[in-house]
Order: structure tokens, then C-alpha cells, then sequence
């Protein structure tokens, strides 16, 4: 099996994307400084060979007939002194026969090319780089020479390119050189850089590490510079906070769950222990044993309901279907109204119901209505009323379940949303209540994108409202 390799650190990637980086830019550069260089000094050497062409073209040499006086490569080197040194030159027919040429050419021959030929002919200069027979690169330039609109003559003014190759060819050596050693001091440079700005994430990662699911309190330090590393510094301390409210809750809802589930146990194993100390007849076991199985059942009903708790919570198996809230609202009301039978407690529907269509689980809607419901019937004293309303506005249902209470007071609005929290204990247990009711209707709506609200006020009733977005 090929053995797995290790990823890079992170100071090592970016050191070498640094490097990378620069390297591509310091070829670029030199690329360019090097085309610019070599222009340059062509342009140069152009400009020259122009101006030694214009000088033998003045002297008169070209002029047909006997000429007086010192020879053409004397008058262009009193004219042009050390600029003439390195280049030499011609005189041609237009045909390309020999003519005057310069010391400097000894056994050499300057070529003409058809295309210097055909744009003399035209009365066009011509730039060449070329090569004599022994292999020597010469830069040629190529001029024409008219007179009465005819083409008497050409000028061809060469100058080596050793020298210039030769400078080319030492920048290109210094570049060589420098490049390397810029990459290398780069590349430590970055490593340096890379260390010290990654210095605080390593701090901040041996921090996170102290933290501990056992004591989630602690919380990174930022410095203080509003970089990103602060903004990072912020976030984890926002996620920590969560999941320390998240493992509170999580205590809690363990503790609640576990003294919920002892009473019943307790009150199931005492019965039977009573039933075992004596003989007992048929009866005494009949009625132990139907305490007992209210106790079971009273169990089953809270796993029952701590499963669908969880299942809600998590958003997990909700089916997807088009439900119309109407009939739905009207089978609740029915179901309430049984609820409600011997209990002096008046159950209506508050201005009508209106059509409305969501999508989501219609038992599990169902269920959390219902919860509601029973919720209000059980905490409104006997002469009271409980109203139900369907309504729809700005893209959402709203189903209200308002109730002539005595109230919840507003410090205590979100806590009956908490599992296993009755703010009436002895009252709830007496009905049977496990403290679930609430916070599975909330976890439901919440699980088919909706919200479940509390408007309260002590002594004056209560109204839960749920809203749910229309299909």
C-alpha cells in the first residue's frame, strides 16, 4: 500500500506560494528588463550607423566624377572622432558593384540582400542583422542615394554586434545570478513573515485546546487589532458560548428527564414492594396492579413524547406534503371540545376559519395544535372561554389559541418552552402533565420553517400564536 504523505503546514504553503509567486514575477521582470535592454541598445547602434551614413553621404564622395582632398574615411573620422571606431562602410552602384569602402572592411564583403535592393529602388533605408562569410553578426544598414530622381548610388554602414552580444550576454549572467539569491532571501524572508502573522493562530489553537466539553467557560483572548484574527477570535467565542448554552441545556434536559422518569419508577416499585410484603387478596393485587399500569403507561407517554421532542428538534422525517389548515383546525376544535366536557370551560371558533394551504406533516401539526389546546383547557378555571382563530396575512397562517387564564407573567414566557418546566408543578402533575407539552409544539413549527409566540398578561389570559408560511 503507497504510504499516505503528510499535508504541509500552513506557513509552509504559504511560503512556498510566496516563493512561487515571486519567482514568476522576477522572470517576468527580467524577461522584459532584458527585451528592453537588447531594444535599446539596438536603437542605439541604429541611430549611429544613420549618422555615419548621412556623413559619407555629404562629403561628396558619392558625386559622380574626380574627387580632391583627404578620402571619405579620413573626413568621416575628423567629423565623427570615437563614434567612427567599431563601424565601417561602402559605396555601391545600384547594381551592387564596388565602390569606396572603408580600411575597416579589409577582406570582408557587405551583402545586399534583394529586399535592400528592391526598397533602394523605392528609395527606402533598409535595417538588417546579418552575417558575413566568417560567421561574424553584423548590424547593415542599407541607404539609397538619388539624384535628379534617379538612384545613383547606396550607402551600407555595418558595425559588429560582438560588443553588444557581449553586454547582452553579461546582463543576462548578472540576472542569472541575482535571481537566485533574490528567490532564496525571499523565501527565508517569507518563512519569517509567515511565522510571525501565523504566531497568533498557534496560540489561539493551544487556547481552544485547554477548553474542555467539562468547562466550557473560557474563551479566546483577541488582541485588540480588529484583523482577521480578532474576527476569528470573535467567532469561536460566539460558537463556544453556544455550545456551552447547548451542554447546559443538555444537563438540564438529562436532570429534568431522569427526576421525571424517577417518579413514576418510584411511585411503580413502592407499589409492588407494598403488594410483595404480605399476602394480599385477588383485589389488592387487582388495584396494585392497575397503579402500576398507570404508572407504565405515564412512562410510555414521556418516552413518547421526549422521542418525538428529539425528532422534531432535529427536523428529521417530516414529511412534505400540502395541508389545508382548515379542516385540520376544525378536528382540533372538536377534539378540544371533548377535552373540555365536565370541565366548565367554553371552547369556540373566533372568527371563523379561513382557507390556507402549508406544506408539512399534518399529524405533527395536528399534534402540536392539540398540545396547545389541552395546554389552555387545563390552566383556564371552569366559567372560562378558549377561542380559536385561522387567519392569513402577508404570506403566512396564523393559528391563535387565546385562553381566559390567569396568565403567564413575561419573566417566564420563554421558560415554559423548556422541557420538563411547569410553573404550576403540583397543579400539572395532577393532570397528568410532563412538562413536554410546549416545547414539542415549538419544535414542530419550528421544523416546517414557522414560529410559535406567547402573548401573556398575568390574571388576563394568554394567547399562543403559530405562523407558517403558505405553500
Amino acid at each position: 500500500m503507497r504510504p499516505r504523505l503528510s499535508p504541509l503546514a500552513v506557513r509552509t504553503r504559504l511560503t512556498l506560494w510566496y516563493t512561487g509567486m515571486l519567482l514568476a514575477i522576477l522572470l517576468v521582470i527580467s524577461g522584459l528588463s532584458y527585451a528592453m535592454l537588447r531594444w535599446s541598445l539596438m536603437q542605439d547602434l541604429d541611430a549611429s550607423l544613420i549618422v555615419v551614413a548621412q556623413v559619407v553621404r555629404d562629403t561628396g564622395y558619392s558625386a559622380a566624377g574626380p574627387v580632391s582632398g583627404p578620402g571619405p574615411e579620413a573626413m568621416v573620422r575628423d567629423i565623427l572622432g570615437p563614434e567612427f571606431y567599431d563601424k565601417f562602410f561602402r559605396l555601391i552602384d545600384p547594381e551592387g558593384g564596388p565602390g569606396i569602402g572603408s580600411t575597416h572592411l579589409r577582406d570582408r564583403t557587405l551583402p545586399l540582400s534583394a529586399e535592400a535592393r528592391r526598397n533602394a529602388a523605392r528609395g527606402l533605408e533598409t535595417f538588417e542583422t546579418v552575417r558575413l562569410v566568417s560567421g561574424e553578426p553584423v548590424r547593415l544598414f542599407t541607404m539609397p542615394i538619388r539624384r535628379g530622381g534617379q538612384l545613383v548610388q547606396l550607402v551600407q554602414v555595418g558595425m559588429s554586434l560582438h560588443r553588444a552580444q557581449q553586454t547582452l550576454g553579461r546582463y543576462l549572467q548578472t540576472l542569472l545570478a541575482l535571481i537566485p539569491l533574490g528567490l532564496g532571501l525571499a523565501a527565508a524572508g517569507g518563512a519569517v513573515t509567515a511565522r510571525v502573522a501565523l504566531a497568533p493562530v498557534g496560540e489561539m489553537s493551544r487556547s481552544a485546546r485547554r477548553i474542555s466539553a467539562v468547562d466550557l467557560s473560557r474563551r479566546l483572548a483577541p488582541r485588540g487589532s480588529g484583523d482577521e484574527l480578532d474576527h476569528l477570535a470573535e467567532t469561536l467565542n460566539a460558537m463556544l458560548e453556544r455550545l456551552e448554552g447547548a451542554f447546559g441545556e443538555l444537563r438540564r434536559f438529562a436532570a429534568d428527564a431522569a427526576h421525571e422518569l424517577r417518579t413514576p419508577l418510584t411511585a411503580l416499585k413502592g407499589g409492588i414492594e407494598v403488594a410483595l410484603r404480605a399476602d394480599r387478596s385477588a383485589e389488592e393485587y387487582r388495584r396494585v396492579l392497575r397503579s402500576s399500569l398507570e404508572e407504565v403507561e405515564r412512562l410510555i407517554r414521556v418516552a413518547e413524547d421526549l422521542l418525538l421532542l428529539s425528532r422534531s428538534s432535529a427536523g428529521v422525517g417530516v414529511p412534505r406534503g400540502r395541508i389545508d389548515l382548515e379542516p385540520l383546525v376544525l378536528d382540533v376544535l372538536d377534539v378540544g371540545t371533548q377535552l373540555a366536557h365536565g370541565t366548565g370551560v367554553t371552547l369556540s371558533l373566533s372568527g371563523g376559519s379561513a382557507p390556507a394551504v402549508v406544506v408539512g406533516d399534518a399529524a405533527d401539526l395536528r399534534r402540536a395544535l392539540l398540545n396547545l389546546l389541552e395546554n389552555a383547557i387545563k390552566y383556564t378555571a371552569a366559567g372560562g372561554t378558549v377561542e380559536l382563530s385561522l387567519t392569513c396575512a402577508d404570506g403566512y397562517a396564523a393559528i391563535a389559541v387565546r385562553d381566559t387564564g390567569s396568565g403567564i407573567d413575561p419573566a417566564d414566557a420563554d421558560r415554559v418552552f423548556q422541557p420538563f418546566v411547569r410553573l404550576d408543578a403540583a397543579r400539572a402533575r395532577a393532570t397528568g402533565g410532563s412538562g413536554l407539552g410546549l416545547p414539542i409544539a415549538r419544535s414542530i413549527v419550528r421544523a416546517h420553517g414557522g414560529t410559535l409566540t406567547l402573548q401573556s398578561v398575568p390574571g388576563d389570559g394568554s394567547c399562543f400564536t403559530i405562523r407558517l408560511p403558505l405553500a
